[in-house]
């Protein structure tokens, strides 16, 4: 069933002599799949093709893209044991988790086939004409989102199911009414064919327009920039690393018809220790933070790469608690072999910086493409002085800053840039002599966790996962949870339109049965 093909629509389709392989990083050699990588004139047509399938899947009602949504999520779980095998053969990561993200996978295509029956996304406002305001009258106006237009979503290699070819930030787009042109992570290029061949019976199934879905292989950055650049694409998901996240915002900027890029790029998600909780609780919180720290090789874009507290005994007992507790740890198999060994010099560069003690570092693996946890310890004014000690180390490496007073505290995180997740640890008796921490905190992160581990993101409607910039390119909108939806959209308001042409959604009698705002109340009526 795999092919290495390129699927423009439902056409496969192989014109360019590029080739590329992925690899088993388990066992360090490539896999038997060859794919091809997508010409221009392959983006040229994928991306024509997408906007002629807008014009008539914007038009698709609510409940038809439901059952889109849904059917994509019963072929991909049709697809069975071949899906599980392909994923822990191109990513090293073992069946349990590729089953859990599947699921994953699977409930949020549903969410937003939910999210649309429901049908109160669309955020209907209706403001009704009053002729006889004065010193004039008042106009009938009611606004209501549309979606944008096709988008390109780029696969992340840390998460081949629930951040690629099916992923968030597909599911959402297609449920705004927008059809994707998705191009492929090279390392798990066979595990985003299969799932691709998915949406597209889906997509017959169900009777969606040729070229609602697209998807594209590529080794480099060459077809990434094609499509971003193209005139039909209105929008961009990404989920990788900083230095791409920007090429990309920057590309987009350019065009003569600049679009949004919702990149989620990187984070080191801090972690504040609070006193009166190390005394009562330090050797707890370090067993658990070991785990987190090496949970899925520390590959998780919410991974606690940064803790910090104020010097103490309490805190040197959790730093010692941490580490041996991060020895105990076992180490597993990174995603990549480049990743594995970007991760070996980042972790490196930390542990010969001069103002660093080595608190742990598992020397002994099994595997050569293994992340070995570790951990280091800074003073809270080397870690001011020295900038490069903030560089995310993207695997199980978290540093264990220790300040030498609230106020350097609330300094060091300050100058912090913006992260996804921040943490704190505490007693519930002792926050209030920490307002400026906890101040400082939240005005650098996107979610802010009390008494918790910052791996594992729900999947919901009051999950918030993005950040400050560089954490995400714009800190308004999430890449998880329903509200994603709202990158892919735009809203339109109606002025004096007569009854029998306006969407359904702003009639007067309310034929869908939504929550409106009219005149400035919620209701149904």
């Amino acid at each position: 069933m795999i092919t290495g093909k390129n699927y423009i629509g439902s056409k496969i389709s192989a014109e360019g002599n590029v080739t590329y392989t992925t690899i088993n990083p388990k066992l360090n050699t490539e896999n038997e799949w060859v794919f091809t990588e997508a010409t221009e004139a392959e983006v040229d047509a994928a991306a024509t093709l997408a906007a002629e399938a807008f014009e008539v899947y914007k038009n698709k009602t609510d409940a038809e893209r439901a059952l889109f949504l849904r059917q994509i999520a019963l072929e991909i779980e049709d697809l069975g044991q071949q899906l599980i095998n392909a994923y822990t053969t191109e990513s090293g990561l073992p069946e349990g988790r590729a089953m859990g993200e599947r699921g994953r996978t699977i409930g949020q295509l549903n969410a937003f086939a939910s999210l649309l029956e429901q049908g109160d996304w669309v955020q209907a406002t209706l403001d009704l004409a009053d002729p006889k305001r004065t010193p004039a009258p008042k106009p009938d106006l009611r606004k209501m989102q549309i979606a944008i237009g096709p988008v390109a979503v780029f696969g992340a290699s840390n998460f081949p199911f629930a951040f690629s070819t099916a992923g968030g930030d597909t599911a959402s787009a297609l449920a705004a009414g927008c059809p994707v042109i998705v191009k492929s992570h090279p390392m798990h290029a066979a595990t985003g064919e299969l799932v691709a061949l998915a949406i597209i019976k889906a997509a017959q199934k169900t009777g969606m327009p040729e070229g609602v879905f697209s998807n594209l292989n590529s080794k480099g950055i060459t077809v990434g920039e094609q499509l971003v650049k193209h005139a039909a694409i209105k929008g961009v998901g990404f989920t990788g690393s900083i230095k791409a996240g920007k090429a990309l915002c920057k590309i987009a900027a350019n065009r003569e018809e600049p679009i949004s890029v919702y990149a989620e790029m990187g984070s080191i998600n801090p972690v504040v220790l609070l006193p009166e909780a190390l005394k009562a609780r330090g050797e707890s919180w370090a067993q658990k933070y070991a785990a987190s720290i090496n949970m899925g090789a520390g590959q998780f874009c919410t991974n606690p790469g940064l803790i910090l507290g104020i010097a103490s005994t309490e805190l040197d007992n959790f730093g010692k608690h941490l580490a041996s507790y991060i020895d105990e740890q076992i180490a597993s198999c990174m995603l990549h072999p480049n990743i594995h060994s970007a991760y070996e010099t980042g972790k490196q560069n930390m542990l010969d910086a001069s103002e660093t003690e080595v608190l742990a570092v598992k020397l002994a693996t099994n595997g050569a493409n293994d992340g070995k946890p570790t951990l280091v310890k800074v003073s809270g004014e080397a870690f001011l002085e020295n900038k490069d000690l903030h560089t995310e180390v993207f695997g199980p490496f978290s540093m264990l800053v220790a300040c030498d007073s609230q106020t350097q505290l609330v300094e060091v995180l300050n100058q912090l840039e913006g992260q996804l997740t921040g943490s704190l640890i505490g007693d519930s008796s002792e926050v209030a002599k920490y307002s400026k921490v906890i101040d400082a905190l939240r005005s650098r992160v996107g979610r802010i966790l009390f008494n918790g581990v910052p791996t594992g993101v729900e999947v919901c409607p009051a999950m918030h996962h993005g950040g400050p910039f560089p954490a995400s390119s714009d800190s308004k909108f999430t890449s998880v949870g329903n509200d994603a939806i709202y990158r892919w959209v735009r809203p339109v308001s109606y002025q004096d339109w007569p009854q029998e042409i306006l969407p359904a959604a702003l009639q007067d009698d309310n034929p869908l049965g939504i929550l409106r705002k009219v005149n400035g109340f919620y209701t149904k009526a």
